[in-house]
């Protein structure tokens, strides 16, 4: 069975400050490609994590200038994360049971990486889906 180890080994999550502007991380999550950064304090601890989503209903909805508004402001920060030891079965558990789509690694309080739901293929998926499908009869 894969652990999320596997899926983190080198890679380096986007990672920015609470006082970043939401600009900012739109233009570095363009660069980087990515649909979520995630948020540290100076010591590297995880604080939250900034969307696409987030960018859409907590900034443009609401009429928020990008530029002025910084993350501390509109990021989530009831966060679900995962150990790079926890297998990649309990991630998508995770991201079902919260219905989200990121889900960040940490390892003793610190930032080992990210994961999304789109890096998830093939058997994992099926079986996350039938499990899903057996509760539903339940």
């Amino acid at each position: 069975m894969r652990k999320m180890s596997d899926l983190v080994r080198d890679r380096n999550p986007l990672i920015l400050s609470p006082g970043a502007s939401v600009q900012n991380a739109c233009q570095e999550m363009r660069r980087g490609r990515a649909g979520a950064v995630l948020i540290a304090s100076n010591d590297g601890r995880l604080k939250g994590i900034f969307t696409r989503g987030d960018a859409i209903n907590r900034v443009l909805a609401e009429g928020k200038n990008a530029a002025e508004t910084t993350l501390d402001n509109v990021m989530t920060t009831s966060l679900h994360t995962i150990s790079p030891d926890a297998s990649v079965i309990d991630a998508l558990r995770i991201m079902e049971d919260c219905g989200c789509r990121h889900l960040p690694v940490i390892h003793d309080d610190r930032i080992v990486g990210i994961v999304f739901r789109g890096d998830f293929r093939g058997l994992e998926l099926d079986r996350i889906e039938e499990e899903a499908d057996l509760w539903e009869k339940i």
